[in-house]
């Protein structure tokens, strides 16, 4: 196997073969997504980081790899300092660091695995960036693994709430009046959405890898191996979709020569972008069409959503109890194990939604860590243990986060800290706003009791989160930054604001929201958050005085209803812990 230090060497090599300096290296694959499979893990195989966002620049004389931050320590722990740099994405952004140190280089860059608007930055600081015609990581990774093809199942349309030729002849008929010939779908999530299929060709994400291109007369193109579709998916398909294998997508490019055709740019590979251009279509950016109406439930995913998050919070409540007998002196890896167990009791659970990120102690100040096995830390008592994680249902998508206090009251200070926590958490729950308000705007609610104490968290407040798709959807949620995603009626997404002391504790407190509407005042409409998590909130960090009434009393009237739901399902000892937990303050 080939060392951190010779792949990096190899590379080098392979990039002056194709006469270039230097290369960009994003972390996502050929459909930009979060998660990408084994094959497509370029970034973590040349680095050794293994988080869900960032980018490399590797120049003849130096390497330097970006994140967000939620890895930074992570960066810290899992580069080696001898080889490369780390920086933060957005306080040292790629592009500035380029500029400055590689002058005049030639840049390559994979068209197929970078964005316009991710490439657009680098080319406005004056960056020479080179397109290549192959990935030079792929050319040195002589063991890559080999690329998924899962079989292709049917999401029935009781869980979807619409047919697949419903939402095609909806989008189709938004381009025909939009004046577009076509979308082009790079996102399998969108695409499994769109013709109600999913596959499992990555770990925690129900979708087929593929590639679509929707017709604004109504019919789709779907790339993909079509030995991966059986005949009753073929049949449940037909009304709507040619299936093409994925080599025949560049000629479907090139017959588009001539039309109007939608891609965004965000989203999408630049490489579509500049075939179409080479054959003589015309681009126009626009939002891809699937997001909005795939992240506003219909009532039968939002029924779904409710049983998922009923099944997960028996699940979630059943390990905490479990915990209070037995966690001490077991490791992260063990108890992320356990409340696995006790997820896939349920005969509808298919797994996690994501790595559970379950952390003791210092670990759980590391925002995105990932326990392993050997050198995960053991429970103690006097530490808060965090556990993040969630379940993919075939009626939805589940993510929640506790953090419990593993003795009888935390020092003053933490109780503090985890108290101002809980306050965004309410004060979240509780907003009422125009609909179509930005999440960013919303996301001072989490913060606004930390920054009282001179506090704060380095990442946003909440995120969407799919119907049995993306345990992080579109939109983006509550962020920090100046996102203009709106938040719609129907909506799902978390709510997780929380404190991080390095080499300390951390802690954080999640639950996932359905945008409901409130009323209906002079000039807007009005929504508030329905809460979807049913688990209850270790009580033993909270300052009450720290605590207005109408705080005390939505938590009161959570763990009631939590209580009232959960306990039918639960054994008698189990019950007797949750009301024990569930008492009012």
């Amino acid at each position: 196997m080939m060392s951190l230090a010779t792949r990096l060497a190899a590379l080098r090599a392979e990039l002056s073969s194709l006469d270039v300096d230097g290369f960009l290296l994003p972390r996502g694959d050929e459909h930009l997504g979060e998660y990408v499979p084994d094959s497509a893990a370029r970034l973590a195989w040349l680095t050794g980081f293994t988080g869900s966002a960032g980018c490399a620049l590797i120049l003849p004389d130096r390497a330097m790899i970006f994140s967000d931050g939620r890895y930074q320590l992570q960066l810290a722990k899992q580069i080696d300092p001898a080889l490369w740099q780390y920086g933060h994405l957005y306080e040292t952004p790629p592009q500035t660091w380029l500029a400055r140190h590689g002058g005049r280089a030639r840049i390559g860059y994979d068209p197929r695995i970078i964005s316009e608007v991710e490439l657009r930055p680098f080319i406005a600081a004056g960056c020479l960036m080179i397109p290549l015609g192959r990935n030079p990581v792929d050319a040195i990774w002589r063991d890559r693994p080999a690329v998924p093809a899962s079989q292709v199942t049917i999401q029935p349309d009781r869980w979807a709430g619409r047919s697949a030729e419903d939402k095609v002849a909806t989008l189709a008929a938004k381009l025909l009046d939009e004046g577009q010939d076509a979308v082009i779908l790079p996102d399998p999530g969108c695409i499994a959405w769109l013709l109600n299929i999913r596959g499992s060709d990555l770990p925690y994400l129900p979708v087929a890898l593929c590639f679509a291109i929707l017709h604004a007369e109504g019919t789709v193109d779907l790339f993909i191996d079509p030995g991966r579709l059986a005949d009753p998916v073929r049949a449940n398909l037909r009304a709507t979709t040619q299936i093409h294998t994925p080599d025949a997508l560049q000629e479907a490019l090139i017959t588009l020569g001539g039309k109007t055709i939608r891609i965004d740019q965000a989203r999408c590979p630049v490489w579509f972008a500049q075939t179409l251009r080479e054959a003589g279509a015309t681009i126009v950016d626009g939002v891809d069409p699937c997001l909005l109406p795939r992240a506003c439930k219909t009532a039968a995913e939002r029924e779904g959503m409710r049983e998922a998050h009923l099944l997960d919070g028996i699940a979630l409540t059943r390990f905490l109890c479990w915990f209070e007998k037995n966690g001490i002196g077991l490791s992260e890896t063990d108890l992320a194990g356990r409340l696995l167990a006790f997820r896939l009791e349920a005969d509808s659970c298919l797994g996690a939604s994501f790595d559970s990120i379950a952390c003791a102690g210092p670990n759980a100040a590391i925002m995105h860590y990932m326990p392993q096995r050997g050198e995960d830390a053991v429970i103690g008592r006097d530490m808060f243990f965090l556990i993040d994680s969630g379940g993919q249902y075939r009626s939805g998508t589940t993510d929640v986060t506790r953090t419990i206090w593993t003795g009888d009251r935390p020092p003053a200070s933490w109780c503090n800290q985890y108290t101002r926590v809980l306050k965004g958490l309410i004060a979240l729950s509780r907003a009422v706003f125009p609909e179509a308000t930005p999440g960013y705007r919303l996301d001072p609610l989490a913060r606004h009791a930390l920054w009282e104490a001179g506090l704060d968290f380095d990442h946003g407040a909440g995120h969407g989160l799919g119907s049995y798709l993306s345990v992080h959807e579109w939109p983006l949620g509550f962020t920090r930054r100046p996102v203009l995603d709106p938040v719609h009626e129907h909506m799902v997404l978390t709510n997780e604001p929380g404190y991080y002391a390095p080499g300390s504790h951390g802690m954080r407190l999640e639950n996932a929201m359905l945008a409901t509407l409130d009323t209906v005042g002079e000039a807007a409409r009005y929504l508030r958050f329905e809460t979807l998590t049913l688990a209850p909130i270790d009580r033993r960090g909270i300052d009450v005085t720290l605590l207005t009434q109408i705080e005390i009393d939505w938590l009161d009237h959570y763990h009631a209803r939590v209580f009232r739901m959960l306990s039918p399902y639960l054994g008698d000892d189990e019950c007797a812990w949750l009301n024990q937990v569930c008492q009012p303050l």
